[in-house]
């Protein structure tokens, strides 16, 4: 989901942590472990917008990268 993006945005709660893949990359796990819920799973919602891959729900993060409806 990573491949060629440049930048990475997890939302958790209100807060949202903007990680820049294009400059000092972490390493996968700790993406991963970003990534993930208490589940293992892949926290929803999971999108990409261009170069830019968004997870996890906060209102204002999404209709940034997708405007508002």
């Amino acid at each position: 989901m990573l491949a060629g993006a440049a930048e990475l945005r997890v939302a958790k709660g209100k807060r949202v942590q903007r990680i820049d893949l294009a400059e000092g990359r972490p390493p996968d796990d700790e993406l991963l472990a970003m990534m993930l819920g208490r589940s293992g799973k892949l926290r929803a919602p999971a999108l990409r917008a261009g170069g830019v891959v968004a997870v996890g729900w906060n209102q204002e993060m999404l209709e940034s990268l997708f405007g508002r409806s």
